[in-house]
């Protein structure tokens, strides 16, 4: 069973940056991050595969940046350009396929998650 560990989350001012990390206690395929506000379903974030290809959820395309140190069994989250809308807990995923899903039950492996709050 791989054991996911986020770390980074915090609280900033609307146009700040914030850089999320999450370490896997093993190998995994594709890693992502999801994320969940007060009273909604959790969404997708951004995705990447073992071969460093990248997907986004539209309304963070340009400001996040996903990306992986395969050697590291890590995954990063940059995220630019912060809104309050982007206020949420954030959760790291990682699965055993090589490829990208968008779909959180695809997923087998989930970190506790780390709260962003982006004040306006």
């Amino acid at each position: 069973q791989v054991q996911l560990v986020e770390s980074g989350g915090g609280l900033v001012q609307a146009g700040g940056s914030l850089r999320l990390s999450c370490a896997a206690s093993g190998p995994t395929g594709a890693m992502g991050w999801f994320r969940q506000a007060p009273g909604k379903e959790r969404k997708f974030v951004a995705a990447i595969s073992w071969s460093d290809s990248a997907y986004y959820e539209d309304s963070v395309k340009g400001r996040f940046t996903i990306s992986r140190d395969n050697a590291k069994n890590t995954v990063y989250l940059q995220m630019n350009s912060l809104k309050p809308e982007d206020t949420a807990v954030y959760y790291c995923t990682a699965r055993k396929l090589l490829v990208i899903s968008t779909r959180p039950h695809t997923y087998d492996y989930w970190g506790q998650g780390t709260q962003n709050t982006v004040s306006s």
